[in-house]
């Protein structure tokens, strides 16, 4: 498996035990922790417990590895920490996608804020060394040469024999093997030793080879260090406040003290990309840097007897009161801290002004850990996030029950694809001017055996969530093809349409999955219409539009959905090469509203007949909105009006009706 991940272009730490995994993933700055339970569920589960904690403290992913027997018990792997599993058979290449998955989930928890992914020694420098087995040569970094007692002079040794003797008689005959190991394999592996001097103290060393010069090179790890961490593990690189698991820590331990609850406030710099975006990382990092600043010194003379400041992940900062705060005081803090943090500082000749948004939750009473306080005071967070008009929320009953719904529909979106609980239903697209059923839209429906039928918005929510959009897309994709390739004649001559989000187009091999996903259902490329969501950020537009366009080249053709939901749509209408636009359903009802409204879904129109586009309108529910429609020249519309979205046997019934 390490050679695997080897390959795939990260450097893996690979241990056998469990013992200290949980100090090990730490210290490693992993942003993604893999457990191999296949055949050994129990003990599975007994290593996602260990490192569940330090996973969600380090917003990285947890991987699970499960045979196709242990399937129905994934709800105790989800409950006990994972994020992510996969279950056998599988290949290398479905191995490697499921990395890559949880990787660009780190990246949204994280983002460029995750610790670098090399090991570190006490000083914080990475401790390495490469060996170049032709010339004989093994150069030291400097923290390693300086932990071996070498002057940064000597750090390059003219012999392997020289270096294996710094490391003792035993390092000697271990390394020495390993070596020949790497070099008759080419597959990474390790050799540990006790470092001559330390009392005992481990040093495990973690070896690759570079295939493209025969460098080895090699990464040290330190796992037996003292069991408290300096002062500096708990504080935050870049602001120097604390870090996300010192806060994990402090609210711990208020929750086991018998002072009552605590206050937890989460502040969100809101949008701050943009700052990043207009002025670059040094600028994005100095406001970081000085809104730390504002919040500590505004904390610190708070009065309450215990408190926290730390930085969580990115721009999202932890503030924590206690004992016995309440709400009223919890509120009027945040107002506090929302307002110097929106005060104007300069830097670098810079004026930055930022917008702050914070979540609070104080019921802690219930809580058993860290890991709930902080998944409830993200909730209100998300809220904030979410209003223009109420920057701080606090967690309450509606919340409370709108959580455990969202951690509910994470954990069976997983089974359901298995359980085969989502459906898929056609809405028809109808000819304006004849009346006609031209074509379906296919939309997703999950049977969820405990809320009832959720649409498609629940549905990709969840999704978002647990970073599943992408194999949620794909199987609803392919079922819906293949439902539409075994329609009966009367559908013969529909067009189907089917959603194809951001996250799809972003794969490398979109273009050829698509292709293939349609020839294998032997339905017609000539009558597929790919959808794509509008809502759904493109963050390449010059890489989707090459897809988009090879798509047309192979027959299909393209549409944007629910234009006029985001602020690129614009830039969408520009770039992307398409056949159609679909006007959102709120545009297609302002139609029939004021004098203003009517002229922006007018002018809407016109500008994409202007680009030679067909028009469909989503949403149409009366008959005076399709009529002002029509007048305007859309040419499809898609409402209730019509029809809802139906099963195959209702739509053959539509359709049978006309004829």
């Amino acid at each position: 498996m390490a050679a695997i991940v080897e390959r795939a272009g990260w450097t893996p730490i690979a241990a056998r035990r469990l013992e200290k995994a949980e100090r090990r993933f730490i210290l490693s700055g992993s942003r993604i922790a893999l457990v191999d339970a296949r055949g050994a569920f129990e003990d599975g589960l007994a290593a996602i417990a260990a490192l569940a904690e330090p996973v969600e403290a380090n917003a990285a992913a947890l991987v699970v590895l499960i045979s196709k027997t242990d399937i129905a018990q994934v709800d105790a792997v989800f409950a006990a920490g994972a994020t992510h599993y996969l279950a056998s058979p599988f290949g290398e290449q479905e191995l490697v996608q499921a990395l890559r998955f949880a990787d660009r989930f780190t990246e949204r928890l994280g983002g460029r804020f995750h610790r670098s992914a090399e090991l570190t020694g006490g000083g914080g420098d990475t401790l390495s060394w490469r060996f170049d087995p032709e010339g004989g040569e093994v150069a030291l970094d400097p923290a390693l040469s300086h932990l071996l007692g070498l002057s940064p002079e000597n750090a390059t040794l003219s012999a392997w024999d020289d270096f294996a003797a710094l490391l003792g008689e035993k390092a000697a005959e271990e390394g020495t093997r390993t070596l020949r190991q790497l070099s008759e394999t080419a597959e990474p592996t390790a050799f540990a030793h006790d470092m001559p001097g330390s009392g005992g103290q481990r040093m495990v060393h973690h070896l690759t080879l570079d295939e493209a010069t025969g460098e080895v090179r090699g990464l040290v790890e330190l796992p037996d260090e003292e069991a408290d961490e300096p002062a500096r593990a708990e504080h935050d690189y870049l602001t120097g406040i604390g870090d996300v698991r010192g806060a994990y820590r402090w609210i711990d331990r208020q929750l086991q003290a018998e002072s009552g609850n605590l206050a937890l406030l989460l502040i969100s710099l809101h949008r701050f990309e943009r700052i990043n975006q207009a002025y670059g990382n040094a600028i994005g990092d100095a406001a970081l840097k000085s809104m730390a600043r504002r919040i500590e010194r505004l904390v610190l003379d708070m009065p309450v007897a215990k408190k926290l400041v730390a930085r969580l992940a990115g721009a999202e900062f932890a503030v924590g009161l206690a004992p016995g705060v309440t709400l009223d005081e919890a509120e009027f803090a945040a107002r506090q801290l929302v307002s110097v943090i929106e005060q104007p500082f300069i830097t670098d000749g810079q004026v930055i002004r930022l917008k702050a948004r914070c979540g609070i939750v104080t019921d802690t009473a219930d809580d058993v850990d860290a890991a709930a306080v902080m998944r409830r005071a993200s909730v209100a967070l998300a809220e904030a996030r979410d209003s223009d008009s109420q920057p701080i929320r606090v967690f309450g009953v509606e919340e409370a029950v709108e959580a455990v719904r969202d951690s509910r529909l994470e954990i069976d979106l997983r089974l359901a694809l298995d359980r085969d609980e989502i459906d898929i239903l056609f809405q028809p697209q109808v000819s304006v001017t004849s009346g006609a059923v031209l074509g379906v839209e296919a939309l997703a429906r999950w049977r969820h055996p405990q809320f009832g039928e959720l649409g498609a918005i629940a549905l990709f929510a969840a999704a978002e969530r647990s970073d599943y959009v992408t194999e949620l897309s794909a199987h609803v994709q392919a079922k819906a093809v293949r439902m539409a390739a075994q329609w009966p004649d009367v559908l013969k001559d529909l067009r189907l349409s089917i959603n194809v989000t951001a996250a799809d187009m972003a794969e490398a091999d979109f273009v050829d999955r698509f292709v293939d996903m349609v020839d294998t259902s032997g339905f017609e490329r000539s009558r597929m219409t790919a959808e794509v969501t509008e809502s759904g950020l493109i963050e390449d537009l010059g890489v989707a539009a090459d897809r988009l366009a090879r798509l047309r080249a192979e027959g299909f053709r393209v549409a944007i959905d629910d234009f006029g939901t985001g602020y690129s749509s614009l830039a969408y209408l520009k770039s992307l090469p398409l056949d159609y636009l679909k006007i959102d359903r709120r545009l297609s009802q302002d139609i029939a509203g004021s004098a203003r409204d009517r002229i922006v879904v007018t002018g809407v129109i016109e500008m994409a007949r202007s680009l030679g586009l067909s028009v469909i309108a989503e949403g149409v529910e009366t008959q005076e909105q399709l009529e002002l429609l029509a007048e305007q020249g859309c040419e499809l519309y898609q409402g209730f009006l019509c029809s809802p979205p139906i099963d195959v046997e209702a739509l053959a019934k539509t359709v049978s009706a006309q004829n």
